[in-house]
């Protein structure tokens, strides 16, 4: 039941911004994929299987050729961002406050893998929400303020 629910809320994050502007499309897609991992890490019941999503929402953040993506994690269990962009953190370039939020759920991602236990790695990965959803706002709010035409 909680993965339809976070899907769910994955799709409505997607449909809900589609008004952003198209500089950001990219990055729109890839927070929700993001967000997706980072709530099932909340889930998983053990620190390998938690820290193998935290690396699919480090891999969506940075891209293929950023710092700290692991070709390990996509082969192990997919490729959740392939094909959606550069990492959000590359393709919200020139919009501080939304590269802001991303370097943040970047950073507690990042703290879940050196964690060794689950509820460290859980309560990490409950940060990085935080601040996806933040990022997610901020998307909003430039979709809300684009011109309509």
């Amino acid at each position: 039941m909680n993965t339809i629910v976070v899907l769910g809320m994955a799709a409505a994050l997607v449909t809900g911004t589609a008004c952003a502007s198209s500089s950001h499309d990219a990055a729109v897609r890839e927070i929700a994929a993001a967000q997706v991992h980072a709530r099932a890490v909340q889930q998983m019941p053990t620190v390998a299987t938690a820290q193998v999503h935290l690396h699919h929402v480090i891999n969506c953040l940075v891209g293929m050729d950023g710092a700290g993506y692991s070709a390990a994690a996509e082969r192990l269990s997919g490729t959740p961002c392939k094909g959606l962009g550069h990492g959000a953190i590359t393709d919200s370039a020139g919009d501080g406050p939304l590269r802001a939020a991303l370097e943040t759920a970047l950073t507690d991602a990042r703290a879940g893998l050196q964690e060794t236990r689950l509820n460290l790695v859980h309560a990490d990965a409950a940060k990085a929400v935080a601040a996806l959803h933040t990022a997610q706002r901020q998307v909003e709010l430039r979709g809300a303020a684009a011109p309509k035409g």
